[in-house]
């Protein structure tokens, strides 16, 4: 989410479903975001694929500001439901992501009219 802020443009998440491929493409817009997911019946032979070989199965745009404050929200809560020790215990591999929020709320807080209320992790 971070990575719509700035000139950086496209940011792309995946999920494996085994075998399946979910793809989230989002394409930065000035204050909005442009959002589509993709769907590949094979994530080994999608991988490296264009976003366009997928199955397109949804988009939307979306002020920016109100899907950086959702993910942010979003991420805050887990990180309040769990506790860094207990994120790691449950992703093993993974700690917290917690700079990235940190840098989120950042950059959300000073680029974004949010009126809604933050509680910023530490």
């Amino acid at each position: 989410m971070a990575g719509l802020y700035g000139s950086g443009g496209v940011q792309r998440v995946s999920f494996d479903l085994e075998p399946a491929e979910v793809r989230w493409v989002l394409r930065g817009r000035g204050a909005d975001v442009d959002m589509a997911i993709h769907h590949f019946p094979d994530i080994d032979a999608s991988f490296d694929l264009p976003d366009r070989q997928g199955a397109l199965v949804w988009s939307s745009t979306q002020p920016r500001s109100v899907l950086a404050h959702a993910v942010a929200k979003a991420a805050g809560d887990v990180l309040r439901t769990h506790g860094e020790e207990g994120y790691r215990a449950k992703w093993v591999r993974y700690p917290f992501p917690i700079t990235a929020l940190q840098d989120l709320y950042r950059l959300h807080l000073q680029h974004d009219s949010c009126a809604r209320a933050h509680d910023l992790p530490r």
